[in-house]
Order: structure tokens, then C-alpha cells, then sequence
């Protein structure tokens, strides 16, 4: 069942009210002022009442009950429509939350789903800044948008701390199948982060030009600060990303390394195997006109040569590094 969160009237910057949605029609018209709806999991039921006080197009609202869209922001008149998602992690994977944004002359709607962060610390700071608040709903609409675009910056630093501890680990200790599936989950979940952030660098920039009643000259170089931070997470994924690949790529090639250790060390000693058993390969022919074999000190002459040549070879692979 949906809730109404908060739904307050302002005026020249301070809450004048706090109303009901079927009164939010009437404070909307009054002069200078303007109306905050926030919703949770709204029903139908809710948007539609909504709609029929200040005219929502259609075809926003067939999009706000469809969910589940890309991040977008489409315009109709002189009203906005966007979506937005915030990353939030649930029974320790990433899932995205959606929230719909609903803005004209007069009147800003947001309609959360599941269980994002709360849009409430945001009304705070915006009430404690009665001088922007003042600015009216283009205001309220780039501190939702910053609040939105921020969420992403904390799960940016988780990933960067773990990226960092699978770096070390790789360099450590030779690659698992476990280290692979994560690297590879990683490498995933940037690129899904990639594709909620991209578009956001479009609606910033397209805030920036609009031309609209309700949005200020004045406030465009907030908006123009917003493309910035996102600008800055992209890089910042794209950096990410290189990680995750670099890591990947570190670990195959110790692995690589490793293995090229252990089949030296099988060379090296194959080789020093080898040479006694050449030698006795060659007296074990049993030819009778081989005068070594009647010698009196033979047998121990061949141990003394198999055993200068056995640690002759050692000294050398072990000087090469190959033992």
C-alpha cells in the first residue's frame, strides 16, 4: 500500500503548510507558491488523483504505472517527467530503486518504489535553505537530482576498496575459481552501474537549456554542476573498470609466471636425471669389448663422473634461477 511520505506548501522560501493530495491543486495556484509530494510505492489510484489535479500527461503516467524504464527525462509543455535510480544493496547484491519526478509550474512530485534511500533529508536541508528554497520547484528538483546522483558515489568507494583488497590478494596468492566468478561479478556490476549512470549526464545537460517557466536562469549553473559530478562518476567507473581488467589480467599473468617456475624446475631437474641415466643406459648395453668394465676402480669412476656431472648441472640451473 502506498504512503504519502511528506506533502507540504511553500512560499518564498519557507513551508507555509502541510496538506493532503487533494488539496494540493489549490495551494499550487495561489501566487509564489508551490507544493512537495512525496510518495512511497504509490498505487495507481494515487497517481491518477494526482494527475486529475495537475493535468500529468498521459503518457507520463503510462510510464509512471509501467516502471521499470531507463533513466530518462522527457518534457511535455511545460511540465517535466524523469526517472532516475539509486543503487541499493539487498541480501548482498545490487539492485536498482526507481524514482519517478514529476515537476511543472507549481508543483514537484516524487514517487519512490521499494526501499530506497528516504527523499526526507533532502526536504531538511532544502527547508534549512530558505534563500534557495526560495528559488521555488527548479530548486527542489536539483536537490533531489544531486541526492540521487550522490548515492552512487559511496558504492563507487565500496568498489574501489574491494578492487584494491583483490589486487593485493592477487599479487599474493595465486588466482581461484572464486577470484575469477568475483572479478568477473565486479566487472558486471560496473558496467549495469555504467548504464544507470550514462544517461544522467544527458538530463543534466538537457536541464541546462530548457525553457521553462519554473526553471531559472539562475539555477542553471547548478545543473551545469550536477553534469560535472556525473561526468566525474563516469570516469570514475571507467577507472573501475581498468582495475577490475588490470587485476584479472596481473592474475593470469603470475599465474602464467608460476607455471613457468615449476616447468623450469621440472627441466632443470629432468636434465640432471638425464645425464646419469645416459651413462647407465650406455654400460647397461653389455658389450663385451667395453675395457671400462674390467677396470679395477670403473664402478667408482662412473659414480665420481655421474656425481661431478649431477652437481655440475645443479650449481648451473641453480645459478640461472631455475632451482
Amino acid at each position: 500500500m502506498g504512503r504519502v511520505v511528506a506533502a507540504a506548501a511553500y512560499a518564498k522560501g519557507h513551508k507555509v503548510a502541510d496538506i493532503s493530495l487533494d488539496q494540493g491543486k489549490e495551494w499550487a495556484s495561489r501566487p509564489d507558491h508551490f507544493v512537495w509530494i512525496g510518495l512511497h510505492d504509490p498505487e495507481p489510484a494515487e497517481l491518477l488523483r494526482l494527475q486529475t489535479q495537475f493535468d500529468l500527461h498521459e503518457l507520463a503516467l503510462e510510464d509512471a504505472l509501467a516502471q521499470h524504464t531507463r533513466p530518462k527525462l522527457e518534457t511535455f509543455g511545460d511540465a517535466l517527467f524523469l526517472v532516475l535510480y539509486s543503487p541499493v544493496e539487498e541480501d548482498g547484491k545490487l539492485v536498482f530503486v526507481e524514482t519517478q519526478l514529476f515537476a511543472g509550474k507549481g508543483y514537484v512530485i516524487s514517487a519512490r518504489y521499494g526501499e530506497s534511500h528516504s527523499f526526507t533529508p533532502v526536504r531538511q536541508r532544502c527547508e534549512a535553505r530558505p534563500l534557495l528554497l526560495e528559488h521555488g520547484e527548479d530548486f527542489v528538483l536539483y536537490a533531489l537530482l544531486n541526492f540521487v546522483i550522490e548515492n552512487y558515489r559511496p558504492r563507487l568507494e565500496h568498489d574501489r576498496a574491494e578492487l584494491e583488497k583483490m589486487e593485493q590478494r592477487v599479487l599474493n596468492c595465486p588466482l581461484t575459481q572464486s577470484d575469477v566468478e568475483r572479478i568477473h561479478g565486479m566487472r558486471r556490476e560496473l558496467l549495469r552501474l555504467r548504464r544507470y549512470v550514462a544517461p544522467l549526464v544527458e538530463i543534466c545537460q538537457e536541464l541546462q537549456h530548457l525553457e521553462f517557466p519554473f526553471i531559472d536562469k539562475h539555477m542553471r549553473p547548478y545543473f551545469r554542476d550536477l553534469a560535472i559530478h556525473v561526468n566525474r562518476l563516469l570516469e570514475d567507473l571507467t577507472g573501475l573498470r581498468e582495475m577490475a581488467d588490470h587485476a584479472f589480467e596481473i592474475g593470469m599473468l603470475l599465474e602464467s609466471s608460476r607455471q613457468s617456475v615449476v616447468q623450469r624446475k621440472f627441466a632443470a631437474w629432468a636434465a640432471i636425471l638425464a645425464f646419469p641415466t645416459a651413462i647407465a643406459g650406455i654400460y647397461g648395453m653389455n658389450f663385451q669389448n667395453m675395457p671400462e668394465l674390467t677396470w679395477h676402480y670403473g664402478y667408482f669412476i662412473v659414480l665420481g663422473v655421474i656425481g661431478v656431472g649431477c652437481s655440475g648441472l645443479y650449481v648451473n640451473f641453480k645459478r640461472l634461477g631455475w632451482l
